[in-house]
């Protein structure tokens, strides 16, 4: 596939920070150092990607917005554009050397997302789309997946850790889903979630307290793809909320009443 400029942008950058990330991981790999150590050199591989980012996307397009996790927000020339970026979704798992995590890019327009890329450079697995175009993986188009019964689907979701609020809702959730469902899955990657969704890996995920960050690419690839998605709230906002779920069109219904109660 032929993108657009501001596609291949996207993806140019991804792919050099991506270098950087896995040069990284065979570092911590191989860590042999207490837990505060170990992080602090995951939260420099983490400040150094988005700086890689941040470079790559800025000098390209110097009048956009910007906001990412660890660089805060930044005000545009251009008022209509942003870049929405986490550099590393999955940082618990980069820490515990699992090759389970991702770069996520996205380009907001007058408070849409217009594109997205989610790079497993672990794997090598990019997924990207734009408005209009479709999604792919690589060089491969992808679609949700064609299963309609919720006894045959399997979703994702992620568990709340360290005390947070929200457990005894997803533990709700989770009750309610696993008795009619083929399984439910946790990786510790928003990001790579939903991009399972758009490759019809999953039916279907859903998750509470997420961050603009990583859900906003993760919205127009799961759209392209043919998935339906919308907060857990339906009118609500996905990014201010940072509730999502998405499904394909066949399981989303059903799916959406059993988390929704």
């Amino acid at each position: 596939m032929i993108g657009s400029a501001n596609l291949n942008i996207m993806i140019k950058a991804a792919r050099k920070a991506g270098r950087s990330l896995v040069k990284d991981f065979r570092e911590v790999e191989n860590l042999q150092v207490s837990m505060k150590g170990a992080g602090d050199f995951v939260s420099k591989a983490d400040i150094a990607a988005e700086a890689i980012l941040k470079e790559e996307l800025r000098n390209a397009r110097p009048t956009y917005g910007w906001i990412a996790e660890e660089g805060g927000v930044e005000e545009g020339e251009d008022p209509t554009r942003r870049w929405i970026v986490d550099p590393l979704d999955g940082t618990t798992n980069f820490l515990h050397g699992l090759p389970h995590w991702a770069i996520s890019i996205a380009l907001e327009h007058k408070g849409k997302v217009v594109a997205g890329v989610i790079y497993d450079a672990a794997k090598d697995e990019m997924f990207f789309a734009e408005k209009g175009e479709g999604a792919w993986m690589n060089d491969q188009r992808i679609r949700v997946s064609g299963r309609h019964r919720m006894i045959e689907a399997v979703f994702a979701t992620g568990l709340p850790f360290g005390g947070r609020a929200d457990l005894p809702l997803t533990l709700q959730d989770l009750a309610r889903l696993m008795p009619v469902c083929a399984g439910v899955r946790r990786w510790g990657s928003a990001a790579l979630d939903m991009a399972y969704v758009a490759a019809g890996r999953y039916e279907g995920f859903w998750e509470r307290r997420l961050n603009a960050w990583d859900v906003a690419a993760g919205i127009i690839i799961v759209k392209e793809a043919g998935g339906l998605i919308e907060a857990l709230d339906p009118e609500d906002s996905i990014l201010d909320s940072g509730e999502v779920i998405c499904a394909n069109g066949n399981i989303f219904d059903p799916f959406a009443k059993v988390i929704r109660g």
